[in-house]
């Protein structure tokens, strides 16, 4: 008896912990998939560094109270999945919510972005995000805006002066 409440505590210990380490966290139902589908959503989850997991919704309570994220207990119903990404907040959201797109048994139900509880609609407005390079690229090129016109005025100084010499 005692080694069985052991192991539940473990669990809900391990769930707490993802949570805490998480940058984001998406929990969805995956009631009506089969198992080529699950498959799938995991393999590309996982090509996306994201973790993807099936917990009892009262291990799930348990570790939410402890972490005073209790606004996610109503969403603890029926058979639920969690994906737990620790470097990327977009990536679950965006593998889930493009996977949600193409197989509609797949339900995303909430989630849990840099420790706040975000609701199915803030979880797909974040996956329409651009990726994180895309970000990355559209920084870069912000930055190096003033640089190229910079650039391009001293080229035009430079042919003026040819021409007129």
């Amino acid at each position: 008896m005692v080694s069985v409440l052991e192991q539940k505590k473990q669990v809900v210990d391990e769930i707490t912990e993802k949570l805490r380490a998480s940058q984001t966290t998406v929990v969805v139902d995956y009631r009506g998939l089969n198992v080529s589908e699950v498959t799938e959503l995991r393999k590309q989850l996982r090509e996306a560094g994201v973790e993807f997991k099936v917990y009892k919704n009262t291990m799930l309570r348990r570790a939410t109270a402890a972490l005073e994220l209790t606004g996610l207990d109503e969403f603890l119903t029926g058979p639920t999945a969690v994906a737990f990404s620790p470097e990327d907040v977009i990536a679950p959201a965006k593998v889930l919510h493009k996977f949600a797109k193409e197989h509609k048994d797949l339900e995303i139900k909430t989630g849990v972005i840099e420790g706040k509880v975000a609701t199915a609609d803030q979880i797909s407005a974040l996956a329409e995000l651009p990726s994180r390079e895309g970000l990355l690229s559209m920084l870069l090129s912000v930055l190096q805006a003033p640089i190229r016109n910079l650039a391009l005025a001293v080229k035009a100084v430079a042919e003026k002066e040819e021409t007129s010499a």
